[in-house]
């Protein structure tokens, strides 16, 4: 029996794919306390300032805002954007900490969904984009909006 949010995109990181390209993606499970994961069935969660870390063969994220329960109790957490333990295999974060090393390489935060009742964070491998990379993806998506544009008139001149 599926839960009411199950594969519902909670939070999600639209500035992520403006500023990176995406090489290649993981899923991660988070280490919450109190009723942080009641917040983030609630899609109180932010994502866009986030990003993650790997410290002793441990990956963390950081900068991840998940408001207060209203109707919480004394386990709430006190800061709302603390440092939140990954769960990963252990041979993803090698691949991700030999990948990331790399010039440019960054781990980025894309989306936040609930899987059978857990929450998991999809994160990124992304490099950074330049302002020229930027602008020429920003033609293209204008380009392919006029085409769409035509094509629809078409369709109903033909009609």
């Amino acid at each position: 029996m599926a839960k009411k949010n199950d594969g519902k995109v909670l939070a999600q990181n639209k500035k992520a794919s403006h500023d990176y390209f995406i090489e290649d993606t993981f899923e991660a499970g988070m280490v919450l306390t109190g009723t942080e994961i009641k917040s983030i069935r609630n899609a109180r969660v932010n994502i866009g300032d986030a990003f993650a870390t790997i410290r002793n063969g441990e990956i963390h994220i950081h900068n991840m805002h998940i408001s207060p329960f209203e109707q919480g109790n004394r386990y709430n957490p006190l800061d709302p954007t603390r440092t939140r333990k990954l769960l990963m295999h252990k041979a993803q974060i090698s691949k991700l900490l030999g990948l990331s090393k790399q010039e440019g390489y960054s781990i980025v935060p894309l989306k936040i969904y609930i899987k059978n009742g857990y929450a998991k964070l999809l994160i990124g491998l992304g490099k950074g984009k330049k302002q020229y990379d930027k602008r020429d993806a920003a033609a293209k998506r204008d380009a392919q909006r006029d085409i769409q544009r035509v094509l629809r008139e078409k369709q109903k001149v033909a009609k």
